[in-house]
């Protein structure tokens, strides 16, 4: 029960993020506002870091496979296409898509076990699930 919720907090506070994001691009430029992101992330990392867990650094040098520590590479190349996607779409349309295209993406990491993730076994009901998103993409856009 405390993943579930934890998970709708995320998804809410994704929102709110892309929509704070693109209001700021609105007096910058996309870059800086990513960057401002990235930095204020990195911030409050380091707050955390320090009043909580205090594991050394060193211990990113034990991390396997290396390509493990791209995440935060990606992070600033999601910044960007969040704030492009709300700034084009709207709130409800870009996160609709990006939520659909997280799942997908996910679905499709565990069935075929991707990145060291358990493989996952095919599943019809998943399917219908993902058909589903994304004919409630195609009813949220029709005009």
């Amino acid at each position: 029960m405390v993943g579930f919720l934890i998970a709708i907090i995320s998804g809410a506070l994704m929102s709110v993020q892309g929509v704070f994001n693109t209001g700021v691009t609105k007096s910058s430029s996309i870059w800086v506002a990513s960057a401002f992101v990235q930095l204020s992330a990195l911030i409050v990392c380091l707050c955390a870091w320090l009043f909580t867990d205090r594991t050394s650094f060193v211990t990113l040098t034990r991390v396997e496979p290396k390509y493990m520590l791209l995440g935060g590479a990606i992070g600033a190349f999601i910044t960007y296409t969040v704030i492009r996607s709300m700034e084009m779409l709207g709130p409800a349309r870009a996160v609709m898509l990006i939520v659909t295209a997280q799942l997908l993406a996910a679905y499709m990491i565990e069935l075929f076990g991707i990145f060291g993730v358990e493989k996952q076994p095919f599943s019809f009901r998943r399917m219908i699930g993902m058909a589903a998103a994304i004919v409630g993409i195609v009813v949220f856009k029709w005009e």
